[in-house]
């Protein structure tokens, strides 16, 4: 994923990642102890090679720091080259033992609570009530992807993301329509296309990720950006059940219908089942004019980024970000879906004391928001808008405010199983293969013999 290049006073912050202090090692945890009788704090998270950027983070200047302050503590960072799929199964593995544990690990809030549910990590409560930052600091809404199925915390969220509605200025403003755009309802943005069709021909008027080539995106760009605009959900946390029928998820389908084969507005069936169909938008129809809006993730716009796929000069006079709304406008009037990384300590690991003054440090104002400023992801800290540079990058400070209303994935071994699912029906109704009425039933059977009828409930 490309981000954006950042100038001006985030050098401050950049400047330190030229300062190379630590070694790296392969990924291996060493002895609890070092040999000087310092209490040894091991890091793991997964890296894409020695040009990573958290690597580089780590080693900017950060540890030396830390370990200056802290002299009976050493830190041994080692960053896991793997893909996303195998580095949480190397984790699983290192996590299961007090031998090969790590300190503190980067958990995809994806997987964290089913971490935390199989016992491998450790609970946070008490070190999250003795500090100060927790309550005020951390924003609310992001606490439910590092909080397990027991109620208790087992993370400290680090990054994170949002999604929206991506749109031409220019050719909004050519059809007629408000800019800045600020849908308050389903309604409005199914009407601004429908304008954007008579009165821009050759223009696609709203890109959904529909095409189950795409994978996750379907799920969670498209179908979960509706749902948890409406009233529904598609986990019920109480009942620990999936809901396979409700009149969120059938108003969802009608919607995904609407756009593709009543009203005819979304792209062609060659770009929506293209497995590239988002790199389509965004590095070609978006900055050739042809493409009006998307439904898309906050770290799209790094493609027009100076270093980015296609760059667009003066990219905020041309393109808006604006918040997706909820079905009928009802509070809290706008929706997204979140992801991210958090940091935990695993349950078998040693030095937990050393661990958690370290994660500390790691997630104070400045740090925490070093890092994402280097990454290009969006701060979990709600003062990180407070320190200079971190909003002036193009289009933050609307993607974090949409972290005030944001929802997160079901998180459980039976999800990957029914997003599969709802990929396929997606795509089925996007094509015209399924009615929206249909696919609530197919639906329903087919999530029924991936998890079994007990696992469902209707609405």
């Amino acid at each position: 994923m490309r981000k954006f290049s950042m100038k001006m006073p985030v050098a401050a912050v950049m400047t330190s990642l030229l300062i190379l202090t630590t070694a790296c090692s392969s990924g291996s945890p060493s002895t609890s102890t070092a040999s000087d009788g310092k209490k040894q704090v091991t890091v793991s998270f997964r890296s894409s090679g020695s040009e990573d950027t958290l690597t580089k983070f780590f080693k900017s200047g950060l540890v030396e720091q830390f370990e200056k302050d802290n002299p009976d503590i050493e830190i041994n960072i080692a960053p896991v080259l793997a893909s996303e799929g195998d580095y949480t199964s190397k984790m699983v593995l290192q996590m299961k033992s007090p031998d090969t544990a790590p300190d503190v690990i980067a958990e995809d809030t994806s997987i964290l609570k089913s971490d935390a549910a199989a016992g491998y990590l450790q609970p946070l409560d008490e070190q999250v009530k003795g500090w100060s930052d927790w309550n005020g600091k951390i924003i609310d809404n992001l606490k439910a992807g590092v909080t397990g199925q027991d109620g208790k915390v087992y993370g400290i969220p680090a990054t994170s993301d949002t999604r929206g509605i991506w749109y031409s200025k220019e050719l909004f403003q050519q059809a007629g329509l408000p800019v800045p755009f600020k849908p308050a309802n389903w309604n409005e943005v199914l009407e601004a296309a429908r304008t954007i069709k008579q009165k821009l021909p050759g223009v696609t008027p709203l890109n959904l990720i529909v095409g189950k080539a795409n994978g996750e995106g379907v799920t969670m760009q498209t179908l979960e950006m509706l749902l948890y605009g409406t009233t529904d959900t598609l986990y019920d946390d109480a009942a620990k059940k999936w809901i396979v029928n409700s009149p969120g998820l059938l108003d969802s389908f009608k919607f995904i219908d609407q756009v593709f084969n009543k009203d005819k507005t979304g792209p062609t069936m060659q770009v929506a089942l293209n497995g590239q169909a988002g790199s389509i938008a965004f590095q070609q129809q978006f900055p050739q004019g042809k493409l009006a809006m998307a439904v898309d993730g906050s770290w799209a716009g790094s493609t027009w980024a100076e270093n980015g796929a296609a760059p667009i000069p003066n990219v905020e006079d041309k393109i808006g970000f604006a918040p997706f709304p909820t079905q009928n406008g009802q509070e809290p009037g706008a929706t997204t879906m979140s992801g991210g990384w958090a940091w935990s300590i695993p349950a078998q690991a040693k030095n937990k004391e050393a661990a958690w003054k370290f994660m500390e440090f790691l997630m104070n104002k400045e740090n925490a928001t070093a890092r994402v400023v280097a990454e290009g992801s969006l701060s979990a800290r709600s003062d990180s808008t407070e320190v200079q540079g971190y909003t002036d990058r193009p289009y933050t400070k609307e993607a974090q405010e949409l972290l005030n209303v944001a929802h997160f994935r079901p998180t459980n071994d039976q999800y990957a199983a029914v997003s599969a699912q709802l990929q396929s029906i997606v795509e089925s109704i996007a094509s015209g293969k399924l009615t929206p009425e249909d696919a609530i039933k197919q639906f329903k059977d087919n999530v029924s013999r991936s998890v079994g009828a007990e696992h469902i409930e209707e609405k």
